[in-house]
């Protein structure tokens, strides 16, 4: 079956683990059961924005993505409220990929059963990426034949077009077969062309792609959500600190009430949403 998924999707993104507990909580060294207890709250916080959100826009289009270590509640509560799902497999905070959960991936991701399976993999196509590349080939392998999704989130140090087209090609020719590349903001829609027209080589027709926001500003993510909405191949977006990061914060200091940092979480998911289809439309 070629790989593709081709439908929208506007995914928040909160599988964040080593900067949730260390930047967001600002928990240095191993947390105590009730810093677990808080983070995974913060996490139920972000899913209830998003819930907030489901009552207006088809719930197939919008997407949670979490991690099992401080997500798995919320995980389990996307899914029984039919959204879709997407859960990580990466160790987090890693120079070279691999296995959040080792030789046991598979009966994590089983265990879910995500609609997409997400990595995070930082990669410099002019470095030797033999070991990670096939790890990811694995993962690709083993997902081709069962229902979840790879979502293959990108990250290409001094990132232009042409070296992000470099990684995925080179990625494509090791076995990797994303459905969906998460890649980062562009300037232009002619950088966000490039890539897509690499993601959709040969036969790739119904690959999609999606905007990761990296904790950048709002305006600066919403100028790169209009440059990719026309841009054919492009779906959405997986955006998460620019939505929820000051709402958690201010609910962690106190100066916000639960209920209210549900509520901001909400509004910035919505108006993210609404800029992107309205210049999808535009286009």
């Amino acid at each position: 079956m070629s790989p593709g998924y081709d439908r929208p999707l506007y995914i928040l993104a909160f599988d964040h683990r080593t900067s949730f507990q260390t930047k967001l909580f600002g928990i240095a060294g191993e947390a105590t059961p009730a810093d677990r207890e808080r983070m995974a709250e913060a996490k139920l916080i972000i899913l209830d924005g998003l819930f907030a959100v489901a009552d207006s826009v088809p719930n197939e289009a919008l997407g949670a993505l979490t991690d099992e270590e401080r997500g798995s509640v919320a995980a389990r509560a996307a899914k029984e409220r039919g959204l879709t799902l997407a859960m990580s497999a990466e160790k987090s905070s890693q120079p070279v990929f691999d296995f959040e959960y080792g030789e046991d991936f598979g009966a994590h991701i089983e265990a879910f059963a995500p609609d997409f399976v997400k990595v995070l993999v930082r990669y410099d196509p002019d470095e030797d990426n033999t070991v990670q590349a096939a790890r990811l080939a694995r993962l690709s392998h083993w997902l081709a034949p069962r229902e979840p999704r790879l979502l293959f989130e990108l990250l290409v140090p001094d990132r232009t077009s042409e070296r992000v087209a470099a990684a995925i090609a080179q990625l494509q020719a090791a076995g990797v077969e994303p459905d969906v590349w998460k890649v980062e903001g562009m300037e232009a829609a002619a950088d966000y062309r490039a890539v897509a027209e690499a993601a959709r080589a040969d036969g790739r027709d119904e690959v999609g792609l999606v905007v990761l926001g990296a904790g950048a500003d709002e305006d600066t993510v919403a100028h790169w959500l209009r440059e990719a909405a026309g841009v054919e191949g492009f779906i959405g977006f997986a955006i998460g600190r620019t939505i929820f990061w000051d709402a958690l914060t201010g609910w962690i200091r106190g100066d916000v009430s639960r209920d209210e940092a549900v509520e901001q979480i909400a509004g910035n998911y919505r108006r993210t949403i609404d800029l992107y289809t309205a210049a999808a439309a535009a286009a």
